[in-house]
């Protein structure tokens, strides 16, 4: 039985420079998920498939992929109490002027953590990915 009270969700987006089908792709593609949250990921294109992120401190399974547009996962944190349910990610992609709009429904997270997650997103996903999917020409150095 689910009591809802004790949970927190949160939802936050960002602007990443980059098409939804490029984001999406590399989302979904273990060598570039490493590579844009520099940390070590196993994730596969497949419903049902089963993922590792976060140096394995994130575990959690595909349960939707909508190409290029939406991502649904189980997710669940080695911080998370023992006795608290799977929470549920869904990640959607929208076409914006300067590439695309990533926005992140985190949902059934433990009571009292949505603020550590919401810090978490950003600071692990959302700002490297930004700097991973910047055009080549803003990454060199003069």
């Amino acid at each position: 039985m689910t009591d809802t009270n004790n949970t927190d969700s949160i939802k936050l987006s960002a602007t990443i420079p980059a098409d939804a089908k490029t984001i999406y792709s590399a989302w979904l593609d273990s060598e570039k998920h490493s590579a844009f949250t520099n940390s070590k990921v196993k994730i596969e294109r497949k419903v049902d498939s089963n993922f590792i992120a976060g140096d394995g401190a994130i575990t959690g399974t595909n349960k939707l992929l909508h190409m290029n547009k939406r991502i649904v996962q189980t997710w669940r944190s080695t911080e998370f109490p023992e006795e608290s349910e799977d929470s549920l990610v869904e990640i959607t992609f929208e076409k914006v002027d300067k590439g695309t709009k990533v926005i992140i429904n985190h949902s059934n997270l433990p009571e009292g953590t949505g603020k550590d997650y919401r810090k978490s997103w950003k600071d692990n996903y959302f700002k490297p990915m930004k700097e991973y999917f910047a055009p080549k020409d803003d990454k060199e150095e003069e």
